[in-house]
């Protein structure tokens, strides 16, 4: 009985945070702050994907409207042998105006987790204590959490949507919950 218990109050921590995710995802709080982080999303050949564009092109927005002096890019290679999503999306915003100086890198990480844990690394050796996070909304909370643990003001701007899948949100927020739960566990995923 009392593993079923167990079970039955893990999975409700897992929906109510679930719920969270969602809320969190439809919430815009960009405000000033000392960096604009864009997490990585898939690159082809050197190009960004329409997803990762409209995370660079959502903080183009933010950093044109002087909200942020610098934008972070995060994500590893993910199997590419010449390029890196960071990478990408650095020459991204370089190609759209951004001065160089202005762009900072992580390029190492192979998933959320390790892209934050980096980007909060490279942050914290900067001196950098305030970052607005761009990526899809059910991403947001998690990345939030992660970085607010580590001492930053984290400040949520989801990219523009288009063409929203209703049933891919729920099943997006689901695996997110999921991932922060291990997250809390000292599970890296």
């Amino acid at each position: 009985m009392g593993m079923v218990a167990g079970l039955a109050a893990l999975a409700a921590y897992v929906a109510a945070t679930a719920v969270r995710i969602e809320r969190q995802s439809a919430v815009d709080e960009a405000q000033p702050s000392e960096v604009i982080m864009v997490l990585g999303a898939a690159e082809y050949n050197g190009r960004p994907s329409p997803v990762l564009r409209a995370r660079l092109d959502h903080a183009l927005e933010l950093y044109r409207g002087k909200l942020a002096p610098r934008i972070l890019t995060t994500g590893g290679a993910g199997g590419d042998r010449l390029y890196t999503e960071g990478g990408v999306g650095r020459s991204y915003l370089i190609g759209h105006g951004v001065p160089a100086e202005a762009i900072i890198v992580e390029n190492q990480g192979g998933s959320t987790m390790s892209s934050t844990a980096l980007a909060g690394e490279i942050l914290s050796r900067m001196g950098l204590h305030s970052v607005i996070v761009v990526s899809d909304g059910y991403h947001i909370y998690r990345v939030k959490k992660i970085l607010q643990s580590r001492g930053f003001a984290v400040y949520g701007s989801p990219r523009k949507e288009t063409g929203r899948a209703a049933f891919r949100d729920p099943w997006n927020c689901f695996k997110q919950a999921i991932g922060y739960v291990l997250w809390r566990a000292g599970v890296a995923v």
